[in-house]
């Protein structure tokens, strides 16, 4: 059993390099994007729209990668889905660093250099779709049912360390240097520097398995079976090869044919685990701070301490979540959630600005991040049955994407309308998904992805 959890944890690790390469990449702009606004906005004198459309275009990508990800998980299979989506890191990596490449004279800012450089960043983008969908169903795949949750919570720890590396990736680069030599160089190392980790995803990939799951939807079951008798020992392999088998035979694999409520339950979690605000609370965090009364630098060291919260609290979920369950874990999370926002709301309210606004903000995203913040995407990588798996958790994924869109989208119009509604709003939203998870969402720890089909059945 050692050599088999050596495997297990090699091939997990590998797949979680397209965790942290969801974290890289969408984190990899806010060290650049200043940059990018001198030497392609502002130099052409384009609006403040257009420059929000290009710092945000990566979102587009993610919404297409998403959607896209379920055709090619059943199609070409897990493994290759990840290879396309590795060399899309890496592909965007060299274009957004170096956009002027073959058509462009290098240094000079036009509007067809504009729109090249937000392909690239849509690229990407598509590359993190297609991560944030098929690395948690691969990882939920290959897993024993008895550490599915903490190996697939490893993925969210990967995200969150990926956003930490290349803050201090771009900190290295602009540290000591001048704003020219940034603007004009330093901008473009920062893209260039996500091709180290995506060139070494793409190279470990050819080193780990497809999944059993996906092997016996294409009837090749001897295969599937050697790296069953790998991950789970030779005893248990043939038992969980029948049992995968037995799912697979008797279904149209239609997305709807185990009923709508599994659907629906998917599209709920990823809907709630935007709705309650948290990209608000990681996107915005300085600008929060500082409009609660902190100076720049404080509000940049505040959110260095959230960022560090985040990684602890993370951490606290994969060591609880195949102990506890994954329903206790998001119920309690979602009860902080709540205390959190309305905490802030009423301190809005009266406008009350001090240590206290911090404290508050630790409190609900130390709750997301032992909950709902990892814990969604071990519920998406498992509770749908086999035959529908790669379409289902496609459609999960692309709602979350376009909730997460709206909701750092509207957010600035809506603190301009009330800072207490604003977070009195996902307050109320952290409520609603406590019911929600009690009422809907079945407790999966400690089964096997083929017991899911009974739930559904029942």
């Amino acid at each position: 059993m050692k050599q088999n959890n050596f495997f297990i944890i090699a091939i997990t690790f590998v797949a979680t390099l397209g965790g942290l390469l969801f974290g890289y990449d969408t984190a990899v702009i806010s060290g650049a994007e200043k940059s990018v606004q001198a030497f392609l906005i502002d130099s052409q004198g384009l609006s403040t729209l257009v420059h929000g459309l290009t710092i945000s275009s990566a979102l587009i990508g993610c919404i297409i990668g998403g959607g896209i990800s379920g055709i090619f998980a059943s199609k070409i299979g897990r493994k290759r889905s990840l290879m396309i989506a590795a060399f899309l890191f890496f592909l965007s990596a060299l274009g957004s660093g170096y956009p002027e490449f073959l058509f462009f004279e290098k240094g000079k800012a036009t509007m067809a250099l504009l729109y090249m450089f937000n392909f690239y960043r849509i690229v990407g983008g598509i590359g993190v779709g297609m991560a944030s969908a098929i690395v948690p169903m691969y990882i939920g795949e290959i897993s024993p049912a008895e550490i599915r949750g903490r190996l697939v919570s490893l993925n969210q720890f990967t995200i969150i360390f990926g956003m930490l590396v290349v803050y201090f990736v771009n900190w290295g680069i602009s540290n000591g240097q001048t704003i020219e030599w940034v603007n004009t160089i330093g901008w473009r190392r920062m893209f260039l520097s996500e091709a180290i980790p995506a060139g070494l995803f793409g190279i470990l990939l050819f080193f780990v398995p497809e999944t059993p799951r996906y092997l016996v939807l294409k009837q090749k079951d001897n295969e599937a079976l050697r790296i069953l008798e790998k991950i789970n020992g030779p005893s248990r392999a043939k038992e969980i090869l029948n049992d995968i088998k037995s799912t697979v035979e008797h279904h149209s694999g239609k997305l709807f044919s185990y009923g709508k409520v599994v659907i629906v339950i998917g599209v709920l979690l990823s809907v709630f685990q935007q709705f309650v605000g948290i990209n608000v609370a990681l996107y915005y965090a300085p600008r929060i701070f500082e409009s609660m009364g902190a100076g720049k630098d404080a509000s940049m060291m505040q959110t260095v301490v959230m960022g560090l919260i985040n990684v602890i609290f993370t951490v606290v979920a994969i060591l609880t979540v195949d102990k506890w369950g994954r329903k206790p874990l998001m119920m309690v999370g979602s009860i902080g959630m709540a205390i959190g926002m309305f905490a802030i709301a009423g301190l809005a309210f009266f406008e009350i600005i001090g240590i206290s606004t911090l404290v508050f903000i630790i409190v609900y995203t130390a709750s997301f991040m032992m909950s709902w913040g990892p814990i969604c995407w071990v519920l998406i990588s498992e509770i749908f049955p086999n035959k529908i798996r790669g379409r289902a958790v496609a459609v999960a994924v692309v709602a979350q994407w376009a909730a997460n869109y709206f909701i750092s989208s509207t957010y600035p119009s809506m603190m301009e309308f009330s800072g207490a509604v604003t977070y009195g709003f996902y307050g109320v939203m952290s409520v609603l998904s406590f019911f929600f998870v009690w009422k809907m969402v079945p407790e999966t720890k400690g089964k096997t992805l083929e017991e899911m089909e009974h739930i559904w059945k029942k």
